[in-house]
């Protein structure tokens, strides 16, 4: 309603000034004001004029909503000191223009337009310079701390383990819930397939628990971008706009965020880096489960879930052996152990 307001007022201030611009030029030729030919030209002119600064209007007034949106969101990512410095280097700058206004000022016609234009080019420099010193203050305030929001991805939400991970306190900040991941949670919960809709139930209940007993705010965040768009993309564009971080234990996802240079806190690495390494030289006992990818390697796993390659160990499917571990591969995905029988014997227990 406002825009439209104002797109008629640039409308009406056109269509003015195309009558007076006529009238004026009327006046200075001698041309009579009364005749039919005459107000059929003013009526014109400001027809004109007012079509052309309603078109100019409507853009204008476009462009400043888009900008104030843009200005209202920098403004509430400012910290105190950041809108400090910011107002300390609009008023040098004004200073600078203004003391340059003085000599603008006696140049004939542009003086008055180059002195506007000088105001608003070092104003406009004082807060971009002196922001992008921020962390070079002498008076040696804190630096703002980013990513102190995290976003959390539908899988780990489902997964359930950053329930407790915020129970214990190993979290600071706040926890985000894009409005795109709950409607994906409820998309999956009323699926028709039972696996699914399992899963998206779970999600829904760790969500509302998250809500209920965190130590820590979670927040359901509207967002205004392209549904048409998959989840994970909008997920990254997201929190670059928040300058926040994923909490997520998608292996993908985490690759291609790390490459989009977005932080990423992954539950999976958080459970290997608490897991008890095992270390080459290490003897254990493990049960050989099924066959390996290469000839003659057999697969088992440990109680924690970690798989367990041993080579030679095909043919002892179903059996428990004693092994030693050669190398240990930990990855985003998981970790990997790498064995061989214990030597000097080898002991095989149906």
């Amino acid at each position: 309603m406002l825009e439209k307001a104002m797109k008629y007022a640039f409308a009406i201030v056109g269509a003015t000034t195309g009558l007076t611009v006529t009238r004026f030029v009327f006046i200075r030729t001698g041309t009579s004001l009364e005749s039919y030919v005459s107000i059929g030209i003013m009526v014109a002119a400001s027809v004109a004029f007012g079509v052309i600064m309603l078109y100019i209007g409507g853009r204008i007034v476009s462009i400043v909503a888009c900008s104030m949106e843009k200005v209202e969101k920098l403004l509430q990512a400012l910290t105190l000191y950041e809108l400090m410095i910011c107002v300390a280097g609009l008023i040098a700058g004004l200073i600078v223009a203004n003391l340059l206004s003085v000599a603008l000022m006696k140049i004939q016609v542009i003086g008055i337009p180059l002195t506007i234009i000088s105001n608003i080019l070092f104003g406009s420099c004082g807060v971009f310079l002196t922001l992008s010193k921020k962390n070079e203050n002498i008076l040696e305030f804190r630096k703002r701390h980013h990513h102190n929001c995290k976003v959390l991805d539908t899988s780990v939400i489902i997964d359930g383990r950053i329930l407790d991970i915020c129970r214990v306190g190993f979290l600071e900040g706040e926890l985000i819930v894009p409005d795109f991941i709950l409607e994906e949670l409820r998309h999956l919960a009323d699926s028709h397939d039972d696996l699914v809709r399992v899963k998206g139930r779970r999600g829904l209940d760790v969500l509302n628990s998250l809500k209920k007993d965190s130590i820590i705010p979670v927040k359901i965040a509207k967002t205004k971008l392209d549904p048409n768009i998959e989840v994970d993309e909008r997920l990254m564009q997201f929190a670059k706009e928040e300058k926040a971080c994923i909490v997520t234990n998608d292996y993908n996802l985490n690759k291609v965020a790390t490459i989009a240079g977005i932080p990423i806190l992954n539950i999976n690495d958080l459970s290997n880096a608490l897991k008890p390494l095992a270390v080459s030289g290490e003897e254990m006992t493990v049960k050989i489960i099924r066959e390996g990818k290469e000839n003659g390697q057999g697969i088992g796993y440990l109680d924690d879930g970690t798989m367990v390659v041993v080579e030679g160990a095909n043919k002892y499917k179903g059996s428990e052996v004693d092994i030693v571990v050669t190398s240990v591969l930990q990855t985003s995905a998981g970790r990997m152990i790498f064995a061989k029988f214990k030597e000097p014997g080898l002991t095989v227990v149906k």
